[in-house]
């Protein structure tokens, strides 16, 4: 999988993405969990809303679930990453997910959009990219997505629609509620492009000397030289 044609490709979306339904009420019991968050956050350097979106896909934010797959995070767990905990406390349970189990998200160094986008995509899987199709687990509630779900592993129906809302959405959501909200800036956002209809600026030469250089006053003499003639 080409990561940064999945990063671009995300980015791109998220900048056309409207929301198809409200997301308001679920963001706003995200949000004002965001102490919790933050807590998980300094430790795995995971950005807090990230966290929260996780949590919401991966068990409606149960606070007795684990942020890796939504067991109960007091007893090992069952489903993939299976083996796991049992845990203290929602939060090491959390710790956990994100450093030691696949994606392994502390890892994850891209904190732009579409970055942010992508590992929330790879922590349900890449079978919808390897498809070529939007990942419900990041679009579902926008316009971005339609159907088409994997229904278990492996078996993906398409005309399957996925319920729960989208991290794309909710993430949108969030940044309306807590402008506090924000992601690493890309290569493209931060080199402005070239103001539109305006002439790329030509180098120097003998013909077009630079203006008000000696090679400028000098073809101006010898045009005065000329028209006099």
């Amino acid at each position: 999988m080409d990561h940064r044609r999945l990063i671009d490709a995300n980015a791109y979306r998220w900048n056309l993405a409207k929301l198809s339904r409200s997301f308001e009420a679920i963001a706003r019991r995200l949000v004002a969990a965001k102490v919790r968050y933050q807590s998980v956050a300094i430790r795995t350097g995971v950005p807090w809303a990230v966290i929260a979106v996780i949590h919401e896909r991966e068990s409606s934010q149960s606070w007795s679930r684990s942020l890796a797959q939504g067991d109960p995070w007091d007893r090992v767990s069952v489903h993939v990453p299976a083996g796991r905990g049992p845990f203290s406390s929602w939060e090491e349970a959390a710790i956990d997910a994100l450093v030691n189990c696949a994606p392994h998200a502390a890892r994850w160094r891209d904190w732009t959009v579409g970055g942010a986008l992508t590992l929330l995509e790879q922590y349900n899987g890449l079978g919808y990219a390897r498809r070529g199709l939007p990942s419900p687990y990041v679009w579902a509630g926008t316009d971005q997505y339609r159907a088409g779900k994997y229904v278990r592993d492996g078996v993906y129906d398409p005309q399957a629609i996925d319920r729960q809302p989208g991290c794309a959405g909710l993430l949108k959501a969030m940044m309306e509620i807590d402008p506090t909200i924000s992601f690493a800036k890309g290569k493209e956002e931060t080199e402005p492009p070239p103001v539109a209809g305006a002439p790329a600026p030509s180098r120097a030469s003998i013909r077009h000397p630079a203006k008000g250089s000696i090679g400028a006053l000098f073809a101006a003499l010898v045009k005065r030289v000329f028209s006099v003639r």
